[in-house]
């Protein structure tokens, strides 16, 4: 069984996709993670985000592996763990500007589907884990929230780090995040025309797992 599950940044589909993956007993696979990895190769390399044939550069020269941790996922590149270091807002926003380009996509999304036909029953998550990737998922997800609501989660998050920031700051980066991810002309963020959307702004993590468990179930 394949489980997708999208949405934007701070909608809690991180979350609930590793804590599904525990109940379930599934190989949990973030998508996003890939992304950010090259990003972070990018940004040490001093390599322009927005150069495609630079980027693909970069990624041929890399190796990128996802594995099981007790936090979801542990992110290996070249040997080295960097499952932290690509957790930054700045990171993500290069991730958000790589992933605009198309041959950049179409390595990686044939990469993250031989990670789920070897996995067999897999959570994955991403921006479009329904749309392109596997179309043919048994269970669709996407998840949403406003961005008010998403950027307070992030601002509270960092705080916990002991990162200090202002909620406007995160507030604006949410809000352009998202207009990179909706506006690029190659698997734009949307939900799929047969995805259950859930809009986590008013529940708990328990209530949109046992959700989703009911979907199983039928």
């Amino acid at each position: 069984m394949i489980i997708a599950i999208d949405g934007p940044a701070g909608s809690g589909k991180s979350t609930v996709a590793k804590e599904l993956s525990k109940k379930l007993g599934f190989t949990y696979i973030d998508t996003g993670a890939m992304y950010r990895a090259v990003a972070y190769k990018v940004k040490q390399e001093g390599v322009n985000p927005e150069n495609p044939e630079e980027v693909i550069r970069v990624l041929k020269e890399i190796e990128i592996k996802l594995l099981p941790s007790d936090s979801g996922t542990k992110v290996i590149l070249n040997g080295e763990d960097i499952s932290d270091k690509i957790r930054t807002e700045e990171i993500g926003k290069i991730a958000s500007k790589i992933a605009r380009h198309s041959k950049v996509r179409k390595i990686l999304v044939q990469k993250q589907r031989e990670m789920g036909e070897k996995a067999g029953n897999a959570v994955i998550e991403g921006r479009d884990t329904g749309t392109v990737i596997f179309p043919d998922a048994d269970i669709k997800i996407f998840m949403t929230a406003s961005p008010e609501i998403r950027a307070k989660r992030r601002w509270k998050e960092l705080r916990s780090r002991g990162i200090k920031i202002e909620f406007d700051q995160i507030l604006k980066e949410v809000k352009e995040r998202d207009y990179l991810d909706q506006t690029r002309e190659d698997s734009p963020l949307k939900p799929a025309e047969d995805a259950v959307v859930i809009d986590t702004s008013d529940k708990s993590i328990d209530q949109v797992i046992n959700q989703i468990l009911e979907l199983i179930k039928k």
